[in-house]
């Protein structure tokens, strides 16, 4: 009896033994395959779509500047708000876009003589035309909402070029100026849009 029981024993293990020797190579096998692409499929999403930064293509001759930290915290800060706004990538597009061209995304308080209005903050807005107080227009989050605010009022924003759209809201004497940081905007909420 006790070698029949061994027998049983040792037939039983032995299976388990085989079984284990066949299924643990394939499921081994099989799980680095089943985790590899999702990872490589969610880097590729997070870059937003190049088509919808630069919908009608760049037009004329591109400008472009090196960033400080400063510049750098005032691009999040426009996308920050930009999202906060409910806004998508291309609105932060024409923000940046267009404090590229007011402010070379500097924080800029009264240029004094050198200005001859009292055009301050990243957007150049000025408290004397409706923009707000000079401490709220300084203010990177406030001024860019105060801007998104007026872009949402241009009908069919979406569908403009980006220096249209943008000379809409600002009204410049120079209106053709905010095409010329388009590319630069574009990789810049690239860049930033998901960090």
């Amino acid at each position: 009896m006790n070698t029949i029981m061994r027998k049983s024993v040792l037939g039983i293990a032995g299976l388990a033994f085989a079984g284990g020797m066949f299924a643990g190579p394939a499921t081994a096998h099989a799980a680095p395959s089943v985790q590899s692409p999702p990872v490589a499929v969610a880097v590729q999403a997070d870059k937003p779509d190049t088509g919808k930064l630069i919908p009608h293509g760049v037009q004329g001759a591109q400008s472009r500047i090196d960033l400080s930290d400063e510049q750098t915290a005032n691009v999040k800060a426009i996308i920050a708000a930009t999202k906060k706004a409910g806004m998508d990538e291309r609105a932060a597009v024409v923000s940046i876009a267009t404090a590229l061209q007011e402010s070379k995304l500097e924080n800029l308080g009264h240029l004094g003589d050198r200005n001859d209005h009292d055009s301050q903050g990243l957007f150049q807005q000025r408290p004397s035309s409706g923009w707000g107080t000079v401490e709220q227009i300084t203010d990177p989050e406030y001024s860019t909402m105060a801007f998104l605010k007026g872009l949402k009022q241009v009908d069919g924003w979406q569908d403009m070029p980006l220096t249209e759209a943008a000379q809409t809201v600002q009204v410049s004497a120079y209106p053709d100026h905010y095409a010329q940081w388009e590319q630069q905007a574009a990789d810049l909420v690239a860049e930033h849009w998901n960090n």
